[in-house]
């Protein structure tokens, strides 16, 4: 069963991919699959990137064997690879998960001085309009540092997230114009959701990119989209039901999302 506190903050609304239908609403997230599919191995998704173009124009993911970070940002799709180097997304690619918005901010943030990824987040949050359970985030400008990771690309039998990420390649940009994007949910949403904060990052030139596990700005403009709609894509074999995908997956995701 979904929490309660979700089903009150988020109108969660799960499909089956033979039930998707394109949308262009401003504030719906929606999503392919769910971060539990994922940390247990669920690599190949049945939705396009051309699908994925029908529900957001700015989010993030990964591809189908997990070969590589996603970004997509104004309307095109950014594949970041092992080392960090970005190519364009074929829109007959699938994915086994991805978070996507037609961005449409409604609250923004201009930081001139350097700050660290935490006192930054710690600014976003309090930007965003009383009662909002979660939102979109894109930040535009120059960098000090990103630290970020990709994955190889895995082949079946999959193995878990968790130790898929032991072999992950930490990279640090230094330096860098470029745009950081992603979401941030409620820790009551975590195995549907990464709670907190996800960040994917890709340089202005759309050269580099990864996954953000941690960051120092020069000076940066951010802009905020909240949303209280969540279509949720099911692919076959992933339940929202499911207790090993509801369950205790907290440590999991902390490994997964920001140990590097």
């Amino acid at each position: 069963m979904l929490d309660e506190r979700l089903i009150k903050a988020l109108h969660v609304e799960a499909l089956r991919h033979t039930e998707l239908r394109a949308e262009h609403e401003p504030h719906v997230l929606f999503q392919a699959s769910t971060i539990g599919g994922l940390l247990q191995g669920a690599y190949d998704g049945d939705v396009s990137f051309a699908e994925l173009a029908q529900h957001g124009d700015l989010g993030l993911g990964t591809l189908n064997g997990l070969d590589g970070e996603m970004i997509a940002v104004d309307g095109r799709f950014y594949r970041a690879d092992v080392d960090g180097a970005v190519h364009e997304v074929s829109p007959s690619t699938r994915t086994p998960f991805a978070v996507l918005v037609f961005f449409t901010p409604t609250a923004e943030l201009h930081v001139d001085a350097a700050l660290a990824q935490d006192e930054l987040l710690a600014r976003l949050d309090e930007r965003v309009p009383a009662g909002a359970a979660s939102w979109a985030v894109r930040i535009d400008g120059n960098f000090e540092t990103v630290r970020a990771r990709s994955v190889p690309r895995q082949r079946p039998p999959y193995r878990p997230l968790t130790e898929v990420v032991a072999e992950q390649h930490v990279f640090e940009l230094e330096d860098v114009a470029g745009t950081m994007l992603g979401f941030r949910f409620p820790d009551y949403s975590e195995g549907i959701e990464v709670s907190g904060y996800h960040l994917h990052f890709i340089s202005e030139d759309r050269a580099l990119g990864g996954h953000v596990l941690d960051c120092r700005t020069r000076g940066v403009h951010a802009r905020l989209d909240p949303s209280s709609d969540l279509h949720l894509e099911l692919p076959t074999g992933v339940e929202l039901s499911a207790p090993d995908l509801l369950g205790s997956t907290h440590e999991a995701l902390r490994r997964v999302e920001h140990e590097g």
